[in-house]
């Protein structure tokens, strides 16, 4: 059965943590908390503290830290939570790791690889802890863990071929991009996923607007469309929908100086509904049910690219309680 789990926003902790109980009691069975405006350890700590819910990092940036201190961070979680916490890892992009963090980012795939052996290697123990890679090695000597943990599930985010696969080699689950059609997942993502022969936990990411009105829900998620459109390395997942055409005039507005965010405008209500779930209750929980059978949970997150703060609490809102009704 496809798990509904969630993504929450606030403007304040208090206000995310209110959001996350009121998903729990809705039925949503885990949340996840992202990394941009907030650190997502913090935050994910707080969610296991206040709520029974699986919580994961979805996702916290690899590079951003060194992998023993993630490492370190994910086996309090791991206690603290009982064992209800997921790790969910992404490389993020070249310029944000280099620019906002100083980080290294080269190569992606085999950093990321080799961060997750130096992760497990920190939880399995042991004295030396040695791990003597191309792109990430530690050495740590005379360090013993006072207490057991970090059977911790690793999820990965991917959007290339090559760290989809990557996913599907080495991590637990894979999380999906906010725009993943149910197209793109069964045609790219399981079979690259599929290649080693393991089973991973597929989450889709989806950005969910629900309102009584479809042109309004739609209005609303056409700023994260268009957020991601305004990136040109997009092309060929627009393309393959059939908006081509619409993106180029999106990257075309976004070098006249409009802010990413700004863009919902330039993105027609067919190119909304064709990445987001989007439209009244009805219309979304038919849009969920696309993906029973491809992937094992849906996370739903408000949209909030070019909206004000009480629009983001309205549509978040409505989302809670498209959770209720599909519980």
């Amino acid at each position: 059965m496809l798990r509904l789990e969630f993504q929450p926003w606030g403007e304040t902790m208090a206000e995310l943590i209110d959001a996350t109980r009121r998903a729990e009691a809705a039925g949503a069975v885990a949340a996840w908390a992202p990394e941009l405006h907030r650190n997502a350890l913090v935050t994910a700590t707080a969610i296991a503290s206040q709520t029974n819910l699986l919580v994961g990092t979805g996702i916290s940036l690899a590079f951003a830290t060194s992998p023993m201190l993630t490492a370190l961070a994910a086996m309090d979680l791991d206690d603290l939570s009982g064992g209800r916490f997921r790790l969910g890892l992404g490389s993020g992009v070249r310029r944000l790791n280099a620019d906002w963090h100083g980080a290294a980012f080269d190569p992606p795939v085999k950093r990321l690889r080799e961060t997750i052996a130096v992760i497990r290697k920190v939880w399995a123990g042991g004295d030396p802890i040695l791990h003597d890679g191309t792109a990430v090695s530690i050495d740590v000597r005379g360090w013993r863990r006072p207490y057991a943990g970090g059977a911790t599930p690793i999820y990965l985010a991917g959007v290339g071929p090559a760290m989809v696969a990557l996913a599907g080699e080495v991590a637990d689950g894979w999380l999906s991009h906010e725009l993943c059609p149910p197209s793109v997942l069964r045609e790219s993502v399981l079979p690259a996923l599929g290649r080693s022969g393991r089973r991973v936990d597929v989450v889709v990411s989806a950005c969910c607007s629900v309102d009584a009105s479809s042109a309004v829900a739609r209005r609303r998620a056409a700023g994260v469309v268009g957020f991601y459109a305004s990136v040109s390395s997009y092309a060929s997942l627009f393309a393959a929908a059939g908006f081509a055409a619409e993106q180029e005039a999106v990257v075309a507005a976004r070098r006249t100086g409009i802010p990413a965010d700004r863009l919902g405008h330039l993105v027609p209500d067919e190119m909304a509904a064709a990445f987001t779930l989007c439209g009244t209750s009805q219309e979304v929980a038919l849009a969920v049910k696309a993906y029973d059978g491809l992937a094992d949970a849906v996370k739903l997150s408000a949209p909030t690219h070019g909206l004000a703060p009480d629009e983001i609490r309205a549509a978040q809102d409505s989302l809670i309680e498209l959770i209720r009704e599909l519980s």
